[in-house]
């Protein structure tokens, strides 16, 4: 009976290891994400990550995208971009695909230079078309506020939604998507002013290709 209860006690102490190894591991590749993506010496403390390696590296995917987005870096992007779909844009949180801008990897790539203004949507509130060129585009709709210090991240999962309808699995039934929240700091409007960035990718030949890139906000 002696030997059965050491027995036991070895395997019991065995698993405990193997388990803490794990979590060691676990706890080191994030800081690695970030630290390697970021630039940094470790990671937003408020950042909350889903937990799993899939996850994991669709988020350091996805970091990788905003570190091409925050540095203007449209060749970059270009070069994650759906080969066949190319990219859709959408400003607001409902994704309509009748009046929503879709590009080619090629047209990204060239979006530093393009200087001509595209119909992207309708703002909010008003109807009024969104006229921009590319790059202003990006500093409005994509890179308002700077989402490599978002507060919360999400995996598949929306963080935050305002009175807009949420459709981007209706739309795009396949999509991976990794949302970049920041939360609203204005106390008098009871933080309505908070941002978020959905990156949406589908599979290609085996590989995560971007298809969305849409922006999320408190819509009236």
């Amino acid at each position: 009976m002696r030997k059965f209860f050491t027995y036991m006690l070895f395997i019991v102490i065995g698993i405990a290891v193997g388990l803490a190894a794990s979590l060691a591991v676990y706890y080191v590749s994030g800081h690695m994400i970030f630290d390697s993506i970021l630039g940094i010496g470790s990671k937003p403390e408020t950042v909350l990550i889903d937990t799993g390696v899939e996850n994991a590296e669709l988020t350091e995917f996805a970091f990788e995208i905003l570190g091409y987005i925050k540095a203007d870096d449209y060749d970059a992007l270009s070069q994650v971009v759906h080969p066949e779909y190319g990219v859709v844009f959408s400003p607001y949180a409902t994704i309509n695909l009748a009046s929503n801008k879709r590009f080619t990897a090629s047209q990204v790539g060239d979006f530093f230079e393009d200087k001509n203004k595209y119909v992207w949507g309708k703002y909010d509130g008003n109807g009024e078309p969104i006229e921009l060129t590319p790059p202003e585009y990006f500093d409005t709709f994509v890179f308002d506020k700077d989402f490599t210090q978002a507060s919360e991240i999400g995996v598949d999962k929306v963080i935050r939604s305002g009175n807009s309808l949420e459709n981007i699995k209706e739309v795009f039934p396949n999509v991976r998507f990794v949302d970049f929240h920041i939360a609203g700091t204005d106390q008098a409007s009871g933080g309505l002013d908070w941002s978020s960035l959905r990156l949406g990718f589908e599979e290609f030949k085996g590989e995560l290709k971007l298809t969305v890139i849409l922006h999320s906000e408190w819509t009236v």
